[in-house]
């Protein structure tokens, strides 16, 4: 496991890059790292020193950034085998609810819930290794956990995932609204079109539909969502008169009569609305289809990518987007998936991950490859060299790797090695360190990127959260790029900050079908 990234080398190439011509001739260098990645930099207070005249210089308040931890209801999310860790508290609805309970205290702003509906069985044909490794099975459903999550806090807001292939928009819009009134407004929708094969034929199909049909299909989908939440019911439709015994008046209550290529509904919707109506609207595509449909949907997007530089230039074409379809192009919030381990010092957090490493599960992490991948790694000897072959998949992971950690050049690529890198942080970028070097990480993501906030994976819970809030909070909080307090009582409110309520803003699709009329 040497050849896995240090703390130091997270440093060296994270370095804040406004910073760097000023301390040029300080001798601040990436090749200042030996190759087992002990630090021989010699002008540390000069780099310190420039970070703090950058940090109070004086400029307009930045919007604080958008944090989230990002979890599933699965023994192993991104961590197969963890689940073994003697951190790791069993997964009860307690745990849940003590766990939104210290996130709602740090104010972070959400919690987001991925979320599958089949079993990994590409890797060896199987869905043995899933099962064996706990790698994201068995999985719960865990709307039905959020309201007592969301009973037991104040602000925190629930992002829950939630498929447009396998569910009719009527009942969809249903839980959503019901959790939009249990949450008071706390809730959003991850809008996803599944990508399991395994998920596709436990719903009786014989095959999982082709991406970008998935993605028309999900386009009505949120056609018929919209004509339910938005414009079904007035917004005074409900009258409650215990005088004149009317309680929703049946002028304001409208069918939408919805016939399409691939849905009907007559409606209306079975629930009144919601302080929200619409739930705030996530989205995790970054294909072609997948940046279109987030630039005519989403709200907020959750970024893929190793590599700040390609990941911004995500983040560039679906604000062209944005402004194509009459949307501003500060309509979604981006935000990029990140794995921390912080501790009071470097070595204490390298120490730390190097525990966990321990723990992992690698033919659980072969397994959760597979279905991102569609690649089955058995198929591969255990020496071969993926450097210059294999699926390509591997190869812009690879790539990533090499260009964002020094030292990994030359590193022969066997599928261990490949594996040791995807275990525990999946294909997110890794913040391992003292709280000045994980902060330098994402302070570099944020500007080099140009994301707005983080979804913070974990090795375990609460553990892992435990350490950010007692090691990394302090330090962000001295930067000033936490938020103070909550912009309001609603998701939408709270993750956009531009004080707007709590409703879908103008230029969204969504407000097309409001106050339908009979």
């Amino acid at each position: 496991m040497d050849e896995l990234l240090t703390d130091y080398q997270l440093r060296k190439y994270y370095g804040r890059r406004d910073l760097i011509s000023s301390v040029a001739d300080s001798g601040y260098n990436s090749s200042n790292a030996t190759e087992n990645g002990e630090e021989v930099e010699n002008n540390a207070s000069n780099i310190a020193a420039a970070a703090a005249t950058v940090h109070n210089a004086s400029s307009p308040r930045p919007k604080p950034w958008v944090m989230n931890a990002f979890a599933m209801a699965a023994p192993g999310h991104l961590a197969p085998g963890l689940w073994r860790h003697p951190e790791q508290e069993p997964q009860t609805l307690e745990h849940w609810v003590e766990l939104a309970k210290k996130l709602d205290a740090a104010k972070f702003h959400g919690i987001f819930f991925a979320d599958v509906l089949g079993i990994y069985d590409v890797y060896q044909s199987s869905n043995g290794p899933a099962l064996k490794a706990a790698a994201q099975v068995p999985h719960p459903d865990v709307s039905l956990l959020v309201s007592a999550m969301a009973y037991a806090t104040k602000n925190l807001s629930f992002g829950i995932t939630a498929s447009t292939s396998y569910e009719h928009p009527y009942q969809l819009a249903r839980r959503y609204a019901t959790l939009d009134h249990a949450t008071n407004g706390r809730v959003g929708w991850n809008i996803v079109t599944s990508y399991l094969e395994s998920a596709a034929k436990s719903y009786g199909l014989d095959q999982m539909t082709q991406h970008d049909n998935r993605y028309e299909v999900a386009s009505e989908y949120m056609e018929v969502v919209y004509k339910l939440l938005e414009g079904s019911w007035e917004d005074d439709a409900v009258e409650a008169n215990k005088k004149t015994g009317v309680y929703a008046n049946p002028d304001k209550v409208h069918p939408i009569n919805h016939v399409g290529d691939h849905f009907r509904c007559r409606g209306p919707s079975l629930v009144h609305p919601s302080p929200q109506r619409t739930p705030f609207l996530l989205q995790a595509g970054a294909s072609k289809a997948g940046k279109n449909f987030a630039a005519t949907h989403a709200e907020a997007m959750f970024l893929p990518g190793m590599i700040p530089e390609k990941t911004r230039a995500i983040v560039d074409s679906v604000k062209e987007l944005l402004i194509e379809k009459g949307r501003s192009a500060d309509s979604i919030k981006f935000i990029a998936g990140i794995f921390i381990v912080v501790d009071e010092t470097d070595e204490k957090a390298q120490a730390k991950f190097q525990d966990l490493l321990q723990y992992a599960d690698l033919e659980g992490t072969a397994a959760l490859f597979g279905g991102w991948s569609g690649t089955d790694l058995s198929q591969f000897s255990d020496d071969e060299d993926f450097s210059f072959k294999g699926p390509p998949g591997i190869q812009s992971m690879i790539s990533a790797w090499t260009a964002t950690v020094p030292g990994l050049e030359n590193v022969k690529w066997t599928k261990k090695h490949v594996l040791q890198h995807l275990a525990i942080s999946g294909a997110h970028p890794r913040a391992i360190g003292s709280a000045k070097t994980v902060a330098d990480i994402m302070e570099h993501w944020t500007e080099q990127a140009g994301v707005d906030g983080f979804n913070i994976s974990y090795a375990t819970t609460p553990h892992t959260f435990d350490d950010i809030i007692k090691y990394l909070w302090p330090e962000l909080k001295k930067r000033g790029v936490l938020q103070e307090s909550y912009a309001g009582s609603s998701m939408r409110e709270n993750y956009l900050q531009d004080g707007k309520g709590a409703r879908v803003r103008e230029g969204h699709p969504a407000l097309k079908y409001s106050n339908l009329k009979s």
